[in-house]
């Protein structure tokens, strides 16, 4: 059994996303040349719980986050279950490592009103890349969207007449999104300029200056692009996701009306944006609250 029919396995039957491929790849390969160059160890077969154990405390010495030894142990469990399976060995090497405590989470978002003065600017309407520019921020930050969903997403996707976003998510799970009547309007005005630009631009909703499917790296610079001057914070795709939830939550929305509008597997990765609802409630505690205020004595102010 070769790694690379493991892969093929995840890719054909479990049908795992080429980044989840490539990530489990990297990993795999991580822990061969470790084996061959700790060990003298050439295959990933006669391994033992110490070697895998060896291979955590590297992982750990050389400054990886907890998250992605994480990940790097639970590769390592699918693989070596997929062994088992196939009856290739009898024991897991990897089924007694314990995955590391991860740090608490805590969600990165903007403001309210820092996307409000954003999204209110004037542009060029008749310039694409402003509007496109525009309508890539706008369309993750009122969706809620990940940057590959937007990537992925075609022209026909849009359903105007039912105001709804049809988004496929990881495993090709699609969800539908509703869209307000001015999103409507700045996705048609959007297709309208990208028609009068493009003679045979790609059937993908957002293109590049020249009519091709976006990629990563071009909607990531955009977001960066766009939003520097707006906020001190980090600027990335992700960011703006975080701030769709942050401020569903602070409005009132339930955890499971977010969970499935962000397509999330479970409700435990929504809960991370509790956490700032709480501390905005403690901020509003503390200026707000007579008993939670301290005079420079040391005493509360009357």
């Amino acid at each position: 059994m070769t790694i690379s029919n493991f892969l093929q396995y995840i890719s054909l039957e479990k049908r795992y996303s080429k980044h989840t491929l490539t990530a489990y790849n990297n990993d795999l390969q991580t822990f061969a040349y470790f084996l061959s160059d700790e060990f003298e160890q050439d295959d990933l077969i006669s391994v033992s719980p110490e070697m895998v154990r060896s291979w955590v405390v590297k992982l750990m010495d050389d400054g990886l986050s907890t998250r992605s030894v994480n990940r790097k142990i639970s590769t390592l469990n699918s693989f070596y279950r997929h062994l088992i399976i196939k009856g290739v060995i009898e024991n897991n090497p990897a089924k007694n490592i314990s995955t590391l405590k991860n740090a608490e989470r805590i969600a990165v978002f903007m403001q309210q009103e820092q996307i409000n003065t954003y999204l209110n600017r004037e542009i060029d309407e008749n310039n694409f890349s402003s509007v496109r520019n525009k309508l890539v921020v706008d369309l993750l930050y009122s969706t809620g969207m990940r940057r590959a969903e937007l990537i992925s997403l075609k022209t026909d996707f849009v359903d105007f007449a039912n105001k709804v976003l049809k988004v496929r998510g990881k495993r090709n799970k699609d969800r539908l999104i509703p869209l307000s009547q001015k999103m409507i309007e700045q996705i048609q005005a959007y297709l309208n300029l990208k028609k009068e630009t493009f003679q045979d631009a790609a059937q993908f909703l957002i293109v590049t200056n020249t009519g091709k499917k976006a990629y990563p790296k071009f909607i990531y610079l955009i977001v960066n692009n766009e939003l520097s001057g707006i906020t001190s914070t980090r600027k990335s795709p992700h960011v703006l996701r975080h701030s769709f939830a942050t401020h569903l939550l602070n409005n009132g929305a339930g955890l499971n009306s977010i969970k499935e509008l962000m397509g999330h597997a479970n409700l435990s990765a929504t809960q991370i944006y509790t956490h700032t609802t709480i501390e905005q409630l403690k901020s509003i505690y503390t200026q707000a609250h007579p008993r939670a205020k301290l005079n420079k004595g040391g005493k509360y102010e009357s």
